[in-house]
C-alpha cells in the first residue's frame, strides 16, 4: 500500500494519499491547503483517485475539496452528521480570514459497506466527540487485518482532539477513543489529522488523556 502525507501552513493539517501498488487506484483523505503537494504525489505514483474520504468537515480538512473534486471527479464520502459543518464551510473560512467556496454535494454518506480501491478497502468507524460526525478510517488490503487507522482530529500522538468548538463533547470523545479506537490491536498504525503518526499501543501506554 502506497502512502504519502503532506502538511502546509497555517494549520499544518495532514492530508493523505493512499494507493494500491498493483492497480494504481487510490484515495485522498482530507484535502486541504496542501492539495498541490498531494497532487504532486498522485502524479509521482501515477495514481487514479477513486475516492475522496473526509474524516470530518472542519474547514482545514476541506478547504481543498472543491478543487480536488474538479480535478479527480471522484466521489466525496462524509458522515451524515457532519452535513451542517460541511454546508457552513464558507462561514468557517470567513471566521478564520479565508475565502472558501461552497463545497460540492456529498456523493456518499458512510455506512457499513467497504469502500474499495484496487486491492485496498476502507471501513469508516463513527468516532464523534471532536465533531458529531467525525470518523476514523480503517484502511487495509482486502482480506487482511487493519494496518492503518486515519483518525482525523479524534486521536493524536500524545493528545486528543479539542472539544471546545461547536459540536464538541469531551465525554463523547473519550468514549469514542476507548470503545472504538483502543479496540484495535496495539500494532495498528495511527495517522492523525495533525502531527506525527503513532500506534494504538503507544497511545494506550503513554497518552495522558487516556
Amino acid at each position: 500500500m502506497l502512502l504519502e502525507t503532506r502538511a502546509v501552513p497555517p494549520f499544518f493539517k495532514n492530508g493523505y494519499v493512499i494507493g494500491c501498488e498493483e492497480t494504481r487506484d487510490g484515495a485522498i483523505v482530507d484535502p486541504g491547503e496542501e492539495l498541490d503537494e498531494l497532487l504532486a504525489a498522485v502524479r509521482e505514483h501515477r495514481l487514479t483517485i477513486r475516492h475522496i474520504l473526509l474524516t470530518h468537515a472542519h474547514v482545514d480538512h476541506v478547504s481543498g475539496l472543491a478543487r480536488a473534486r474538479e480535478l479527480f471527479g471522484a466521489p466525496i464520502h462524509l458522515h451524515h452528521a457532519e452535513q451542517p459543518f460541511y454546508e457552513a464551510a464558507p462561514q468557517q473560512g470567513l471566521f478564520l480570514g479565508w475565502q472558501v467556496d461552497p463545497l460540492p454535494p456529498v456523493d456518499h454518506y458512510y455506512d457499513q459497506s467497504p469502500i474499495v480501491f484496487g486491492q485496498c478497502q476502507v471501513k469508516a468507524h463513527h468516532t464523534p466527540g471532536h465533531t458529531p460526525g467525525g470518523v476514523s478510517l480503517e484502511v487495509s488490503r482486502a482480506g487482511e487485518a487493519c494496518v492503518r487507522l486515519f483518525t482525523g482530529d479524534t486521536l493524536f500522538s500524545g493528545s486528543i482532539g479539542r472539544t471546545d468548538l461547536p459540536g464538541g463533547d469531551y465525554p463523547t470523545l473519550i468514549r469514542s477513543i476507548k470503545e472504538v479506537l483502543l479496540a484495535f490491536p496495539d500494532t495498528t498504525e495511527v495517522l492523525p489529522g495533525h502531527g506525527p503518526g503513532t500506534t494504538i499501543g503507544e497511545e494506550r501506554r503513554t497518552n495522558p488523556f487516556l
